[in-house]
This record gives C-alpha cells, sequence and structure tokens, in this order.
C-alpha cells in the first residue's frame, strides 16, 4: 500500500511538472503562432496581412518577430537601424526592433517608427486601416495614404526605387494636418 502511494505521488509530481513546463513554454515562446500547413511559422509579413494591412509597412528584412495573440503585442526585428526616403518626400527611419499592440485595421503604441516632418524626427504612434486608406498618427498631426501605396516593402537605403528598375512611385497623399 505505501508503494501504491509513493507511486501516485511521483505521477502526480510528474504531471504536475510537466504541466508547468506546457504553461511556461507557451508563455516564453511569445513569438509562437498558428503554423501553415507544412507546418512553417508565418513570416510578419504575413501576420500583417492577417490584421489587414499591407506588408509594405515593414521593410525587406525582418529577422524575426514576436506576437502574442491574446494582447496583440509585438514586436518585429531587423538587424539594425533602417532608413529612406519615399519619393523624395518623406524620410523614414525603423530602428532595429518596432513594437507596438496590433489589432485587425489597427497598429497603436508603435514605438521604434519616426517619420522626418521639417527639421526633426517625429515618432509614428499609430496606424489605422479605413477601407482602401491608411492613417498614421505622431499624436497632435497625421496622414492618410491609399492602401496600394504600401503594396511593396521599402528597402532600407533607397525605399522602393531600388536595383535596375527604378521604378517610381508617387505617393499619393494627404499631408499631415492637425487632428482635432
Amino acid at each position: 500500500m505505501a508503494s501504491f502511494n509513493i507511486f501516485r505521488f511521483r505521477t502526480s509530481i510528474s504531471a504536475f511538472i510537466v504541466l508547468i513546463f506546457i504553461s511556461s513554454h507557451s508563455v516564453l515562446s511569445f513569438g509562437s503562432q498558428d503554423t501553415d500547413l507544412l507546418g512553417q511559422k508565418p513570416t510578419a509579413y504575413e501576420i500583417l496581412r492577417d490584421y489587414n494591412f499591407p506588408v509594405g509597412l515593414l521593410p525587406k528584412g525582418v529577422v524575426g518577430y514576436a506576437l502574442d495573440t491574446s494582447t496583440g503585442n509585438f514586436s518585429a526585428f531587423l538587424n539594425g537601424t533602417c532608413s529612406f526616403s519615399l519619393d523624395g518626400s518623406y524620410q523614414l527611419r525603423y530602428g532595429s526592433t518596432i513594437k507596438g499592440y496590433i489589432s485587425r485595421g489597427k497598429l497603436s503604441s508603435l514605438e521604434g517608427v519616426s517619420v522626418k516632418l521639417f527639421f526633426m524626427w517625429v515618432d509614428i504612434i499609430e496606424v489605422s486601416r479605413s477601407g482602401d486608406d491608411l492613417q498614421f498618427s505622431v499624436g497632435i498631426a497625421g496622414a492618410g495614404f491609399p492602401v496600394d501605396n504600401f503594396a511593396e516593402c521599402p528597402q532600407c537605403g533607397c525605399g522602393v526605387n531600388c536595383g535596375n528598375d527604378m521604378k517610381v512611385i508617387k505617393l499619393r497623399t494627404s499631408p499631415f494636418v492637425s487632428s482635432s
């Protein structure tokens, strides 16, 4: 009888340890996602699409990401900082880590993305989608752009005008205006 109780005790301890391991794994694997049919984790660009955003919100070269689907907390990782101009109009700068919260059609509490306005850099703190338009907010001001402006991922250093084809893409825009 005593050996049966010890066996039950060891079995329940083992089950408890397995339960702790499984629970801690789901918390620690912050970036774990459902996998596709081939068992591969989706890319950061595919995650953007899943939340109704175009892939061109992130530059080429994202090396990883983390996403907690229960809270929407996300991070995207680049090999270093990244900056470029879009058709000579806006200069953008990405930090090596971009963080915020993602939900369908809204990126909020953004950190790591800034735009040069006049002579100073200001952080883009929110991006929201309304139909075929994206609204970018820097706090007290914002700008709207058609979603199709972001169909292509920009490349660090040269934006979307890279390589031999030297495509010229004019950004259709509503200039930064007061959000009041």
